[in-house]
């Protein structure tokens, strides 16, 4: 009989893409695998229509860093969800439960611990969310992207890096400048602002592209309902919302990129060995953990950083010319870092906690 494994996490694709990069080496071992995660949140989304996996809806909440209504009333969602995904949890009967996170994760472990069901979890930025702190107790093991998490953890925990999709490193760089409409005679900076784009850091791009198109083209992936109709004829500049098949392609045509600095997408260019430049989002708008993450490469000589606060159109091209300047010490220094991709010590970790 074949084993059974629930994935859980949501609420950004940050908590979605690392689970996309499991799903095919788990189905390879034969795996029949089960997603829990919100009843409408990204999650369902991305993964309910995807072939090989059973996904199920639970009622899930969040706790808001600022006044809301909702905080008085998630919590009984947090509860509902959880007594839906223990019932879930006898109804599949899973060997095992992967959780990266996110608090459509907290029901779903708790269920998982009240039948015995050993659980893995994933902690991608260098200090652990709330939900993950939450989890902790009833987890066996707990994979981090930062060494520095990991101490912070404990003895459950260990420092491995991230689960990458294996597509990410098979992109074309012909086929990406094609995509983008660029004639790749110049280098190509692509910007990517999440999956819901970068609003302040979108504006100061495109004041400065006038100075940036004279040494490169620029991609600019910006998020949905942020293109600029009025920028849409300039040459050696191309816009979209958000790009999902083609995206390995666009990485490879890209000679440096400027990014917002959530953890997974750090780690996807740190592994495509990308000199980077990073604008981390303010400690108002976050719990700060992206000036945590970015401020932890910086030091290590991977990536140059730009905080949003002193980031006006010049200082920003300045930095983005600096970093450039500086494109052969940052690529040699990301390829001698440890391997960013943690996709393989991730499934041995699922293995060894059905096995104690």
């Amino acid at each position: 009989m074949a084993k059974k494994i629930v994935l859980t996490g949501g609420g950004t694709m940050g908590h979605v893409t690392p689970n996309l990069a499991l799903l095919p080496h788990l189905l390879q071992k034969g795996y029949e695998v089960h997603y829990i995660g919100t009843d409408a949140g990204i999650e369902a989304e991305k993964l309910s229509a995807i072939s090989g996996i059973t996904y199920h809806g639970v009622k899930t909440g969040k706790l808001r860093r600022y006044f809301d209504w909702k905080n008085f009333t998630d919590p009984f969602k947090v509860i509902y969800g959880a007594f839906q995904s223990a019932h879930l949890m006898g109804k599949i009967k899973p060997d095992v439960c992967f959780s990266k996170g996110g608090f459509v994760a907290v029901p779903v472990v708790f269920g998982a611990w009240l039948h015995r069901i050993p659980v893995v979890s994933h902690e991608s930025d260098l200090t652990p969310g709330l939900a993950n702190k939450l989890c902790k107790p009833f987890v066996k093991k707990i994979a981090t992207t930062f060494p520095e998490c990991a101490a912070e953890l404990g003895s459950k925990a260990e420092a491995v890096g991230t689960p990458l999709r294996p597509e990410l490193f098979a992109g074309d760089r012909e086929k990406g400048l094609r995509f983008l409409g660029l004639e790749g005679k110049k280098p190509v900076l692509l910007m990517m602002g999440g999956s819901l784009g970068a609003q302040a850091v979108n504006k100061a791009l495109r004041e400065a592209l006038p100075e940036l198109l004279t040494t490169f083209e620029v991609a600019h992936l910006c998020g949905k309902g942020n293109l600029d109709a009025s920028l849409e004829s300039t040459p050696g500049y191309v816009q979209k919302e958000f790009v999902s098949a083609e995206l390995p392609d666009v990485f490879a045509c890209a000679d440096l990129v400027l990014s917002r600095a959530g953890s997974n997408a750090l780690m996807e260019f740190q592994a495509l060995a990308r000199p980077l430049l990073l604008v981390p989002y303010p400690k108002g708008a976050s719990r700060g953990d992206q000036i945590l993450n970015a401020q932890s490469l910086e030091k290590r000589g991977l990536c140059r950083v730009l905080l949003q606060e002193d980031m006006i159109a010049a200082t920003l091209k300045d930095a983005i010319m600096k970093t450039w300047a500086d494109r052969e010490a940052l690529t040699a220094a990301v390829k001698a870092a440890p391997p960013a991709d943690g996709t393989m010590r991730v499934l041995e970790m699922i293995e060894e906690v059905q096995t104690k």
